[in-house]
């Protein structure tokens, strides 16, 4: 009897190791790790944007990488084969450039990672080089913003363009998208001087200094790619004595909440929404890959048009 109870006694605690040794490992075979590739964290619309992942992670129960490439290609680049070296099943990924990213994508797709573009494109081919874009309409953009201005100086003005970081999918599209507008209902209103801002606020303040120092009385308009740049240059312009809205018009994207806090005070004409919130749609498209379903390569976001009719109805809203 008491060989029995020994015996029994050695097989329960054998099962008892054998189950804590299936929980402890690194990772657990049902746990899906998705890797999230930030371009930078540095304004308020990528916060946002960093949250809203994040967040929804957390609410639906996946584990986020996540990375912070601090602005620097080469550093995202390198993340992001850092992540695919530690076995991540997806890359939620926000290009800091268009060009440049090639390598990490060609890595992923060996490893049989799955990509998943937010609010910019990086060169490849849908379905093949990533699963899905995720973003808005950054041409439409550019064209709901001229639109606006053109009706605003009543299709004649000289402009200055404050775009986004040189060679981003984004500050080439909201810059055609702008042109193209302006080409076809008021070739008479001119951009005269165009310089990147880096989507930083400090930046367009500098710039818009510069562009004031140049051709003064001469503007008329400000076309900025973000409300960053769209506070910078409006610091810039009441330094230089004009009153912004008044006589020099400035019209922006993004949405956020010091810009319709500007429009409020009546110093931003107008922005166009682009919105930060990704991450409901980014886990639907994963939950969807996960059930084996294919998703559509282009999602679309629609964004809104915030100006003094509204932006007060918006602004608690806001980020």
């Amino acid at each position: 009897m008491t060989r029995y109870r020994i015996c029994l006694f050695l097989i329960v605690v054998t099962l008892c190791l054998a189950g804590c040794s299936n929980s402890s490992g690194a990772k657990d075979d049902s746990e899906v790790v998705v890797g999230f590739s930030q371009m930078e964290n540095n304004n308020p619309w990528r916060i946002a944007e960093t949250e809203s992942i994040r967040e929804e992670a957390e609410k639906r129960g996946y584990k986020v990488v996540y990375t912070d490439a601090q602005g620097d290609t080469a550093r995202q680049l390198s993340a992001i084969e850092d992540m695919i070296a530690q076995g991540v099943d997806y890359i939620i990924l926000a290009p800091r450039e268009y060009k440049g990213l090639g390598p990490a994508l060609e890595s992923a797709k060996k490893a049989d990672v799955p990509v998943i573009f937010v609010d910019r494109l990086a060169e490849g081919t849908a379905g093949e080089d990533y699963e899905t874009f995720i973003g808005s309409d950054f041409i439409k953009q550019g064209e709901r913003a001229a639109e606006w201005l053109v009706e605003e100086l009543n299709g004649e003005g000289n402009i200055v363009e404050l775009s986004g970081t040189t060679g981003a999918s984004v500050a080439i599209d909201r810059a055609e998208g702008f042109r193209n507008y302006l080409q076809e209902h008021a070739p008479e209103m001119e951009i005269i001087a165009s310089q990147t801002g880096d989507f930083a606020r400090s930046e367009g303040q500098s710039v818009m200094e510069s562009m004031l120092q140049s051709n003064g009385d001469n503007i008329d308009a400000v076309y900025t790619h973000n409300d960053e740049m769209a506070i910078g240059a409006i610091n810039a312009i009441k330094s230089a004595g004009y009153t912004p809205n008044e006589d020099i018009t400035v019209v922006s994207v993004d949405g956020t909440k010091d810009a319709l806090q500007s429009i409020i005070d009546g110093e931003l004409g107008a922005t166009v929404e682009s919105s930060p919130f990704f991450g409901p749609v980014v886990f639907d498209v994963i939950e969807k890959l996960e059930a084996g379903e294919s998703v559509d390569t282009e999602i679309i976001i629609e964004d809104r048009f915030f100006d003094e009719n509204n932006a007060e109805e918006f602004l608690d809203e806001a980020y």
